[in-house]
């Protein structure tokens, strides 16, 4: 099969023709018709993720296809069905996972770290009775993997982790594909938004996504005191959608009292450790609170937006590319400048 691989953290990726992959016991192997390009598999790729721990490496966990092959083992997958997957694949074995909390699983298999991934024509996964998901009639493989990590992961933050009523404030720092997720999701749910992002593209998108107001954080002195103003006192929460020491800042100073941070974006590099203000979080009893992803089980409630119309995954599109240009969109990611989700589609 084609698959997009790396040899050495940093190192230029590659479209190479390696072997097929075989079943797992209780897995499948999906031929994959569309993959997002996330941020997540750049830190992979620049080796900012401990799970990669083998290379050569195929990175990729936001995907979309058809199962093709099953494992010893499974009993609810035959072969033939269009599927997506959490990109955290929880083991069905453990306390957390029969709570539950397959996000959370201790033996949890994510595709494209800690095993091959989905830039490639067929993916293996493990777990696939606890973890696959159906794909509903119509909805397209490239809007599928829009879904990917971005949108389903913007869901729990939101619906779950934010745990706010309709008409209440919600601030989202950082505008690119979680953060954009957030914000259609929140319009969704009937909640008030307020969108920060350093550039005007992606603010412009999450207007018409649904945000109440936007702010440029490179051109506003104070962003904390802007969200206290137009929200009478400070988001009742707050995500922070990028992952940096500024934008967890931002998000904590522009909480009310008793308000929530939720942490979304993966913080790494020199932003790994970063200070907290912990005497405002005391004073004010503010909540920080982290989220990872959604579970398999959660995804009918996410995908019932969808059909009512409340969520479209196609407004987040960017573009889609085939998959012998992933190699240098790969590489790009480390600054990409445009605004929504890039999407690689095999059948182009």
């Amino acid at each position: 099969m084609k698959a997009v691989l790396y040899h050495a953290f940093g190192a230029a990726p590659e479209l190479a023709t390696i072997a097929d992959p075989e079943p797992p016991a209780g897995g499948v192997v999906v031929r994959v018709e569309a993959t997002g390009l996330c941020r997540s598999d750049w830190h992979g790729w620049q080796g900012h993720d401990a799970d990669i721990t083998a290379l050569p490496h195929v990175p990729g966990h936001e995907l979309a296809g058809v199962v093709v092959a099953v494992g010893s083992g499974v009993r609810r997958w035959r072969g033939g069905e269009r599927v997506t997957t959490p990109f955290v694949c929880g083991c069905g074995g453990c306390e957390y996972c029969a709570a539950g909390d397959q996000h959370v699983c201790p033996n949890q298999f994510q595709p494209g770290f800690h095993g091959w991934g989905s830039y490639a024509e067929y993916v293996a996964l493990p777990y696939a009775d606890e973890n696959l998901v159906a794909l509903p009639d119509g909805m397209s493989s490239v809007a599928a993997a829009s879904l990917g990590c971005r949108l389903a992961t913007a869901y729990r933050a939101v619906a779950v982790q934010a745990a706010l009523r309709p008409g209440q404030w919600l601030a989202v720092h950082g505008c690119g594909g979680v953060g954009l997720s957030a914000v259609m999701v929140a319009h969704a749910l009937g909640l008030r938004t307020i969108a920060v992002d350093v550039r005007d593209e992606p603010l412009r998108l999450a207007a018409q996504l649904g945000a109440d107001h936007t702010i440029n954080g490179a051109t506003t002195p104070d962003v904390a005191q802007s969200i206290r103003d137009l929200t009478g006192g400070g988001a009742r929460a707050s995500i922070d959608a990028l992952g940096s020491r500024a934008t967890l800042a931002g998000s904590l100073a522009c909480l009310r009292r008793r308000g929530r941070h939720v942490q979304v974006g993966l913080l790494a590099g020199d932003d790994l450790d970063p200070p907290v203000a912990m005497g405002p979080v005391v004073a004010y009893e503010l909540e920080i609170v982290g989220s990872h992803g959604l579970p398999s089980h959660a995804y009918p409630a996410m995908l019932g937006l969808v059909a009512e119309g409340k969520l479209d995954p196609t407004r987040l599109l960017d573009r889609t590319i085939p998959l012998n240009a992933a190699p240098a969109a790969l590489a790009a990611l480390g600054d990409y400048g445009g605004a929504g989700v890039r999407v690689i589609d095999l059948s182009l």
